[in-house]
């Protein structure tokens, strides 16, 4: 479903994430809502994940990237019994560290109704929290 009005166009993705973390490029889907709302435009989609545990990243998938990323991840922010936060999961805690680390937004520039991404880059859900299986991505549009 979009919402819609003069200044912006937005809708909401349902994912399911399942129980294993996960990088999950949305660029197809990014250009998918702008071929929708927005053919021919310039402006700005912000992407948005809603939650406590996700983030948005910019980067390059399919070459091991996405893989080497959860490994930092998981050097930088382990699934042990250090943290405070102790619901869930054992290293549960880590998951809501995550998103000062990978931001849950970006906003990316749209020209002629396409995404400006450089060569190698794509739009991706960032999911640590084998918890939380099913995750909303919001894209919004501003002319």
């Amino acid at each position: 479903m979009w919402i819609m009005s003069d200044y912006f166009h937005t809708s909401v993705l349902q994912l399911t994430t399942g129980s294993a973390e996960a990088v999950i490029d949305l660029t197809h889907r990014c250009h998918k809502f702008l071929a929708d709302v927005a053919p021919g435009s310039d402006g700005l989609l912000n992407i948005f994940v809603p939650h406590a545990t996700a983030g948005v990243a910019i980067l390059e998938t399919g070459a091991g990237s996405d893989e080497d990323l959860l490994a930092a991840l998981n050097d930088l922010l382990p699934a042990d019994d250090r943290w405070r936060h102790r619901h869930g999961s054992r290293g549960h805690g880590r998951d809501h560290v995550l998103p000062a680390l990978v931001p849950p937004h970006a906003t990316l520039p749209v020209m002629a109704g396409r995404l400006q991404l450089g060569t190698w880059q794509s739009v991706c859900l960032v999911d640590t929290n084998k918890d939380n299986l099913h995750r909303q991505v919001r894209l919004t549009f501003l002319g």
